[in-house]
């Protein structure tokens, strides 16, 4: 019998990595995966996050990877590979946040205004500053933008944009509040607004509808992360590829299969939101493989390049595992 490939994955747990954590995601092609749950924050025990330890220190042999470094990693032709499995997506507009009385109402009131990012790179930074570019005018250079993290893969701003580093450890929360920045933009609001201790609201009077119209023009819910993998790994082992992502697509379906109890989840209505959802995004909003994404990924890459963090537009092919661009 031939011995299964062990490899590392770092993942977060969310309900689609659930079957990797439990084992009901199994690969029917020789691999045994050491499922790691590693946060895409630094932490006590660990350290840097995720990301960090996989782009500096290739920590793990494959890991959830945030999308806007990946453009930049393969731009520098960094050793990172990755396949079209994509295990975290956002509209930006859930996560444009503001003072509860402010007067900023839409993208036009952020123009000269301070706004607070995780990082200049960051997916959703990169994902916001160009939606408010392309999609609703304003240009992101008009911005004062506040980060309070380093980047993890070094670049030169243009010329004439504002980014100044926030201290250690701050809470934008408490910023907001205090009126010290006028909005933040962030895959993960501080604690103190998302447990209602600080109040804040969305820029948008009805994020839902404006997400509605955004996904029904694009067709895509925003692609955040993506499946990295040690490049070294995929030349000696060029099979592992569609492996993985087989074993991703079966434990996407496991997940689904989640909700068909009406009390999976912990909300009241959880089934009912389920059912709505797939009523208002006829489409499938996770779909894995190239084809289906590439649009999304052309956007991120337009978007990249003029925010110059790449220095080309170059194609999307680029990015994934020669095997796995036929899906």
């Amino acid at each position: 019998m031939t011995r299964a490939l062990t490899l590392t994955i770092a993942l977060e747990r969310y309900d689609r990595h659930v079957p990797f954590f439990d084992g009901t995601a199994r690969s029917r092609a020789g691999l045994d995966l050491k499922v790691l749950q590693v946060g895409q924050a630094a932490s006590l025990r660990d350290g840097a996050g995720r990301h960090e330890r996989m782009i500096h220190d290739r920590a793990f042999d494959v890991a959830e990877f945030s999308m806007s470094t990946y453009l930049m990693a393969r731009n520098r032709g960094l050793d990172l590979t990755a396949v079209p499995v994509f295990p975290r997506r956002l509209f930006s507009t859930s996560q444009m946040f503001v003072h509860p009385l402010s007067d900023l109402w839409e993208p036009k009131d952020l123009v000269s205004k301070k706004v607070a990012l995780s990082s200049f790179q960051t997916t959703l930074s990169l994902l916001a500053k160009g939606d408010l570019k392309f999609e609703y005018g304003v240009p992101w250079e008009d911005i004062h933008w506040l980060v309070t993290t380093e980047e993890k893969v070094p670049f030169q701003p243009k010329p004439g944009v504002r980014i100044d580093r926030l201290p250690k450890g701050v809470d934008l929360g408490l910023m907001l509040a205090n009126r010290e920045i006028d909005a933040f933009l962030m895959p993960h609001p501080p604690h103190s607004v998302m447990s209602g201790q600080v109040k804040a609201r969305r820029l948008f009077a009805d994020t839902r509808q404006e997400e509605i119209r955004y996904f029904n023009k694009y067709g895509y819910f925003p692609i955040m992360h993506v499946l990295a993998f040690r490049e070294d790994l995929v030349r000696r082992e060029p099979w592992v590829a569609k492996a993985l992502m087989d074993v991703y697509a079966h434990a996407m379906a496991v997940c689904d299969s989640y909700y068909e109890d009406p009390n999976w989840s912990r909300l009241a209505w959880g089934r009912h939101y389920y059912e709505q959802e797939r009523s208002l995004l006829p489409a499938d909003p996770w779909p894995i493989g190239f084809a289906a994404n590439k649009a999304n990924l052309e956007q991120l890459i337009k978007y990249s390049h003029d925010q110059g963090l790449i220095g080309e537009r170059y194609p999307p092919e680029r990015l994934f595992v020669e095997s796995t661009l036929d899906t």
